[in-house]
C-alpha cells in the first residue's frame, strides 16, 4: 500500500479523533505534515493547494495518509497521495464521454442559435451532475455506506434549508478530509488524528474566476485550516459516525467577560468591549455585550457591532429615540470611528485607500472573499504609525462597513498584504494571541444635546509595538 507512510515516533496518540472544524493540530499531524511538505517540494506544483494528513494505525503500526483537494497539476493519480472517492477524470469513462457530448451539443447550439438545443444541453448537464453525485459513495466508521445526495439531504433535513440547498455544490467530496477517511475505512486503517494545511501561493493572486471555489479566498502558506463547513460538514458528519471524536470546542461556551463603561448618561452609553466577547448572541453562545447591557439597562440597544475578536469602543442607546438618532447618523456617515491594528510585515505606502469588493464565501461562512463581479464595494483608509522589526502599527478608517472588511483589506494581496496579528481566519494562527484590532476612537452627535462627542481608548498593544498616542 504505497499510500501508507510509516511514522517512527514515540509521540503519544490523542485520546479521541480530531473535531475537524475547530482544532489545534496534534504533534503527530505536524510530524506527518513535514514529510508531506517534502513531497510537495519534490513535485514543485505551480499552484497553491490545500493538503491534508490523516494519522492512522495499521496492525499496531503507526503511519499517515496524505491527500490534496481537487486536482494537483491537473491530475488525481499521484501515487504518494490517496485516490479520489470517485475518479471522474478517466478519458474514456462515462463522465468524460458524456461531458464531451454535451460540449459538442453546446457548440452546435451556439452556431445555430438554437434555443431548444441549449435547453437540451442544460438538462443533460443537470442529469450528468446528478449521476456524478450518485457515484460518490461514502463510508463511515461503522462500515455503513451512502451516496452523496443521500448524505447531503439527510444533513439538510429542514424543508427551508432543503429548498435553499437541494443539491451539493460541485466538487463536494473532493476535499482532503473525505478522501482520507474513505481510504482509511476501505483499507481497515484506524483513524487517529487529522489536519489540513495550505501550501503555496494564496488563490488571491488571481482574479475571481466563475466556478473556481478557491479563487477569491485568502490562504496563508503553511497555515493549518479547519475543514470547510459548506461542502465538508454534511459529508464529514456522516463519515465520522462511529468514531470517538473530540467535542466541538465552540459548544463549550466562552468566558463571560464584562465590557468597561467609558461614559454613560440618560440617553447613551459608550462601552469598551474586550476581545473574545460577542457583540450579539451567536448561533451557540447567548452571552454577549447586548445581553449584558440589556440586564444592566433594560430596553437598551446596541447601535453597531464588532467582531468577537475585535476589542474597543461601542456605542449603545438607552432609549428608542436615542437609537433612531444614532442609526440615522450611521446611515449619513456622520459617526466617525478610528481603528488601530498591528499587522505582520510592512505596508508599501505610508498612507492609502484600499478599495476591494467583498462578499460572503457561500461554502465557508462566515469567511469573506473578494469578488470583483458580485461583491459589494468596500473602502478602507489606512496610515502607518510605526514600523518595528516584523510588525507595523497602522490606523484604519472605515468608509464602508462590510463584514470582516478591515481583516480582509489588511490580509489581501491586493490590499495591504499584511494580515492582522492574531487573525486566524485570514492570517496566521498564533496560540494564545488575540486579534490585534482595536476600535480605538468614536465621535458622534449626542442625540439629546446635539453636541459632538468624542471618546478615545488607551492603546491596547504595547506588548507588541510600544506606542504613545
Amino acid at each position: 500500500m504505497t499510500q501508507f507512510h510509516p511514522l517512527h515516533t514515540n509521540l503519544p496518540q490523542p485520546e479521541r479523533f480530531t473535531y475537524p472544524f475547530c482544532y489545534e493540530p496534534h504533534p503527530l499531524c505536524l510530524l506527518a505534515a513535514k514529510e508531506v511538505q517534502q513531497e510537495i517540494v519534490r513535485i514543485q506544483p505551480t499552484e497553491g493547494k490545500m493538503y491534508g494528513v490523516l494519522v492512522v494505525e495499521c496492525n499496531g503500526q503507526l503511519g499517515f495518509l496524505a491527500a490534496y483537494s481537487g486536482l494537483l497539476e491537473g491530475r488525481n493519480d499521484w501515487p504518494y497521495f490517496v485516490p479520489p472517492v470517485y475518479d471522474a477524470q478517466q478519458p474514456d469513462g462515462y463522465f468524460k464521454t458524456k461531458e464531451r457530448e454535451i460540449s459538442a451539443l453546446t457548440a452546435e447550439g451556439t452556431a445555430a442559435s438554437g434555443s431548444s438545443l441549449l435547453k437540451e444541453r442544460k438538462q443533460l448537464s443537470e442529469d450528468l451532475q446528478l449521476w456524478l453525485f450518485q457515484q460518490y459513495r461514502f463510508l463511515n466508521a461503522r462500515g455503513e455506506e451512502r451516496d452523496l445526495i443521500s448524505v447531503w439531504q439527510d444533513y439538510h433535513c429542514s424543508p427551508r434549508i432543503r429548498r435553499k440547498y437541494p443539491l451539493p455544490p460541485g466538487g463536494t467530496g473532493d476535499c482532503c478530509a473525505p478522501k482520507l477517511l474513505q481510504f482509511a475505512y476501505q483499507h481497515q486503517l484506524r483513524p487517529v488524528c487529522m489536519a489540513e494545511f495550505w501550501w503555496g501561493k494564496s488563490p488571491k493572486n488571481e482574479r475571481l474566476r466563475l466556478g473556481d471555489d478557491e479563487s477569491g479566498t485568502i490562504r496563508q502558506h503553511g497555515q493549518f485550516y479547519p475543514a470547510c463547513r459548506g461542502k465538508c460538514k454534511p459529508v464529514l458528519t456522516w463519515m465520522l459516525q462511529g468514531l470517538d471524536v473530540d467535542p466541538n470546542p465552540e459548544e463549550a461556551g466562552f468566558p463571560h467577560l464584562v465590557p468597561g463603561i467609558v461614559y454613560e448618561d440618560e440617553a447613551v452609553a459608550v462601552l469598551n468591549k474586550p476581545s473574545g466577547m460577542l457583540s450579539v448572541p451567536g448561533r451557540i453562545e447567548d452571552y454577549s455585550v447586548a445581553t449584558w447591557a440589556s440586564d444592566r439597562w433594560p430596553g437598551s440597544l446596541l447601535c453597531h457591532r464588532l467582531d468577537m475578536g475585535t476589542s474597543g469602543v461601542m456605542l449603545l442607546a438607552k432609549t428608542h429615540e436615542a437609537y433612531l438618532s444614532l442609526q440615522e447618523q450611521f446611515l449619513q456617515h456622520t459617526i466617525k470611528k478610528k481603528y488601530l491594528a498591528v499587522v505582520e510585515g510592512e505596508p508599501d505606502k505610508e498612507h492609502g485607500i484600499i478599495d476591494l469588493p467583498l462578499r460572503c464565501d457561500p461554502i465557508d461562512r462566515p469567511r469573506q472573499m473578494v469578488d470583483y463581479e458580485h461583491g459589494k464595494r468596500a473602502i478602507t483608509e489606512y496610515r502607518v504609525l510605526k514600523r518595528e522589526e516584523s510588525f507595523s502599527l497602522i490606523s484604519l478608517w472605515l468608509h464602508t462597513g462590510r463584514t470582516h472588511q478591515l481583516r480582509m483589506h489588511c490580509a489581501h494581496p491586493d490590499g495591504l498584504g499584511c494580515p492582522i496579528v492574531g487573525d486566524e481566519l485570514y492570517g496566521h494562527h498564533q496560540q494564545d494571541q488575540s486579534l490585534c484590532l482595536q476600535a480605538q476612537a468614536i465621535s458622534f452627535i449626542h442625540p439629546t444635546t446635539g453636541k459632538r462627542m468624542r471618546f478615545e481608548l488607551p492603546y491596547a498593544f504595547d506588548n507588541i509595538i510600544p506606542y504613545h498616542l
